[in-house]
C-alpha cells in the first residue's frame, strides 16, 4: 500500500510541478566547475523532492493509521520530522539558488546548524523512548555509549544527509540508489517486526520510483538539495532507529566513496597541489573519462544493489 500509493502520487501529480516551475523559468543553475556539457542542463525545473517528500509523508501516515487508528509510533513520527526539516533546510537552499540565478545557496554553518538541530531532536526522541545507546558493532556487539550516542547521532545524520546531496550530480543517479537502500532496509525493518518503519521505508520507495519516471537521463526535473538533504537524513534516522547503524556503510557503500572522493581530492590538492581524480565526486571522474550517464548509472545502481542484498543477508543471517 505505501509503495504503490507513493509511486501513483508522484506519478500523477509530478507533471503539473514540472510545468508550474517551467511557466515560472524557476530551473537548476549548473556549477562553473562542473563539466562543461552539463550546461545543456542549466534551467532544468528543480526541487523536485518537494512532490515525493509529501507522497511519503501521506502514504506513511494512510497506512499507519489504517493499521493503527489510534497510535502512530513516535519511530513513525521522528522519521517523518527528519524527512521534512532536512527537506524545508534543503528547500531553502535550493530557493536561494533560484532567486538570486546561482548555484550558491544558504552559508555552510547555517545549513550545518540545521542539520545538528535536527539530529538533537532525534537523539532527544531515541532516550525519551529509552531505545539502546549502544553503537551495534557487527560480530562484536553492542557498544555502550551513553551520552556519546548523541555525538554519533549527529556526524551520522550530517554525514549522510551531505553524502546523498554530493551523490546527487547525474541524472536519476540518487533515485535509483536510495530506492535499493531503502528497500534493504524496509525488508530489515518487516523482518524484525518495526512495521511502522517498514511502512515508511516503501513510501519512500515508491515514491522514488515514480520520481524516477522524470528524473532519468533526460531529466524532466532534479531532487535538489530539497530532496537529497531529506534522503539522506532520512536513510540515516532509519538506520538508527534499525540499531543497524553501521550497516549503512555498507548498504550505502556508493554515498560513502562519492564524499571520500571528495575528501581525499581536496586534501590532495592542499597537501601536493595534485589532483587524485579528473574531477570529484567520483561520478564526474568517470563522465571525465568518457563514460556515458547511463552507463555510470547503472553501474552504481548495480553496485548498490550488490552491497544492498549481501548487507541485509549479513543483517538477517545474525
Amino acid at each position: 500500500m505505501p509503495l504503490l500509493g507513493g509511486f501513483i502520487i508522484t506519478v500523477a501529480f509530478m507533471p503539473s510541478l514540472i510545468r508550474y516551475f517551467r511557466a515560472r523559468h524557476e530551473g537548476q543553475m549548473i556549477r562553473e566547475e562542473g563539466p562543461t556539457w552539463h550546461e545543456k542542463k542549466s534551467g532544468t525545473p528543480t526541487m523536485g523532492g518537494l512532490l515525493y517528500i509529501i507522497a511519503i509523508v501521506v502514504m506513511t501516515l494512510v497506512t499507519s493509521w489504517a493499521l493503527a487508528p489510534h497510535h502512530v509510533l513516535s519511530t513513525t513520527w521522528i522519521l517523518l520530522f527528519i524527512l521534512v526539516l532536512y527537506g524545508a533546510l534543503g528547500a531553502w537552499d535550493d530557493s536561494i539558488k533560484l532567486f538570486h540565478r546561482q548555484n550558491e545557496g544558504l552559508k555552510a554553518w547555517q545549513k550545518l546548524l540545521g542539520q545538528i538541530v535536527g539530529a538533537l531532536i532525534l537523539f532527544w526522541v531515541y532516550t525519551h523512548e529509552q531505545l539502546p545507546m549502544a553503537l551495534h558493532v557487527p560480530g562484536l556487539g553492542d557498544w555502550h555509549m551513553s551520552g556519546w550516542y548523541a555525538v554519533f547521532i549527529i556526524i551520522w545524520l550530517v554525514g549522510f544527509s551531505n553524502a546523498v546531496n554530493l551523490t546527487d550530480g547525474l541524472d536519476g543517479l540518487v533515485s535509483g540508489l536510495a530506492s535499493i537502500a531503502f528497500t534493504a532496509y524496509g525488508i530489515v525493518a518487516y523482518q524484525q517486526h518495526q512495521i511502522n518503519i517498514a511502512i515508511f521505508c516503501f513510501a519512500v520507495v515508491g515514491s522514488l520510483l515514480g520520481f524516477l519516471i522524470f528524473n532519468h537521463k533526460p531529466a524532466k526535473i532534479f531532487m535538489g538539495d530539497t530532496g537529497s538533504l531529506a534522503l539522506g537524513g532520512a536513510l540515516a534516522a532509519v538506520s538508527i532507529l534499525l540499531h543497524h547503524e553501521l550497516s549503512l556503510l555498507w548498504i550505502g557503500l556508493i554515498f560513502v566513496i562519492e564524499t571520500a572522493s571528495v575528501m581525499l581530492q581536496v586534501a590532495s590538492f592542499k597537501l601536493t597541489g595534485k589532483r587524485i581524480f579528473l574531477m570529484s565526486p567520483i561520478h564526474h571522474h568517470f563522465e571525465m573519462k568518457g563514460w556515458s550517464e547511463w552507463k555510470i548509472d547503472l553501474t552504481f545502481w548495480g553496485i548498490g544493489l550488490v552491497t544492498a542484498l549481501t548487507g541485509v543477508w549479513a543483517i538477517l543471517a545474525n
